[in-house]
């Protein structure tokens, strides 16, 4: 779950991390008057996405009318699908120079990893790649945590005017926060240095992590949820959980671990896969409702059902999909491959009802289909 500035920073400064003074808003005169309490300020489009300032989302106003005519100008703007309704009116600060801190979820090594950069501001991911050394990287482990002895290490041999210690305290405190947050992502983008030696997050990007959202009830009501399709919207309302990607293979698969192995056996293959579905445990008696969200989905070009059956048996799902598949009457290819308790059974059900012989490995299957959508 992503949050939106005026949500994410207050984590901040419960951390100990200075941000400017700021008001959220919802209109162009409550704007105004947040800029007669702030003085000089910045008038920030508050939408859970990225580049902002180059879609024009973030003005400076030097006085309350001027704050005024930035909101009315940016309100109601749409920037990354997101339609502009709050804005956050922030201070202004004197910027010496802007840099980059976060802390992540780091999937090479399975734990949180710290990243730091002297070339922070909107472009920074295009400095990294041009310049692989602008971007430094520290893994954490959990165990042990981040001290500022550590932060300090990270930080050896930049030129940072001075304000290594300073800097350092700040991502022992960003540690912190994305630890006591169950955060995904905690970004400051830009961590600035003020003219008179101060450090302050100007920005700040917060994901709270999935699996942690049932449990910090208080905290996910200030996120923003992941703007739904249509399709996306039609499944969670029946109970199922899809995801709309860009590809032409369909994947009806049981088990979200299957489902994903799956996805990524057809981009091994050069395919694409046009959604993520999976219809394990009872999900299987919805089979016609996931096939036809499945088939609004204007890319798909094919279709692989995958099932492995433990404990669930492979022919009551496969017999689920059979009969979905002769009340709708799709004319998509399809393709099955069934393993597990009760393979025999499901395999000589879809051969007689649909006259298809399901592959007997995977890796076939998936070829199949991949050929078969192109």
């Amino acid at each position: 779950m992503n949050f939106e500035e005026f949500a994410a920073k207050p984590l901040l400064a419960a951390g100990g991390i200075a941000v400017p003074p700021s008001q959220v808003v919802v209109s162009a005169e409550e704007a105004g008057v947040a800029a007669e309490t702030i003085g000089p300020c910045v008038v920030k489009a508050q939408v859970p996405t990225g580049k902002r300032g180059k879609a024009g989302g973030i003005k400076l106003a030097a006085t309350p009318d001027e704050a005024r005519t930035h909101a009315d100008t940016i309100l109601g703007m749409k920037i990354g699908g997101y339609t502009v309704e709050k804005l956050l009116v922030e201070g202004q600060v004197p910027i010496a120079r802007e840099l980059y801190a976060a802390v992540l979820n780091d999937p090479v090594t399975c734990g949180p990893v710290v990243l730091f950069s002297p070339l922070g501001g909107m472009d920074v991911e295009e400095a990294a790649e041009q310049d692989p050394n602008a971007m430094r990287r520290m893994p954490v482990d959990i165990r042990e945590g981040l001290d500022a002895g550590k932060a300090a290490g990270l930080l050896s041999g930049l030129n940072l005017d001075g304000q290594h210690d300073a800097i350092a305290e700040v991502l022992v405190k960003l540690y912190d926060v994305y630890r006591a947050n169950d955060a995904e992502l905690l970004e400051i983008n830009p961590l600035v240095l003020t003219g008179d030696g101060g450090v302050l997050a100007l920005d700040c990007k917060f994901t709270l992590c999935d699996s942690a959202v049932p449990r910090r009830e208080e905290l996910s009501a200030q996120g923003t949820p992941d703007k739904a399709t249509d399709l996306e919207a039609e499944a969670a309302e029946a109970g199922l959980k899809y995801i709309e990607l860009g590809g032409s293979v369909g994947v009806l698969a049981n088990g979200a671990g299957l489902t994903m192995t799956t996805m990524d056996a057809i981009t091994h293959y050069g395919g694409q896969p046009s959604n993520f579905l999976e219809i394990g445990g009872e999900a299987y008696t919805k089979s016609e409702i996931a096939l036809k969200i499945l088939l609004k989905n204007p890319n798909i070009k094919s279709l692989l059902v995958n099932f492995c059956g433990a404990f669930a048996r492979t022919d009551v799902m496969a017999g689920g999909v059979v009969e979905a598949w002769k009340a709708l009457n799709p004319d998509i290819p399809v393709v099955f491959t069934i393993h597990g308790t009760g393979e025999d059974e499901a395999v000589a059900l879809v051969k007689s009802e649909l006259g298809i012989e399901p592959f007997d490995l995977m890796d076939d299957a998936v070829k199949a289909a991949v050929e078969a959508a192109r």
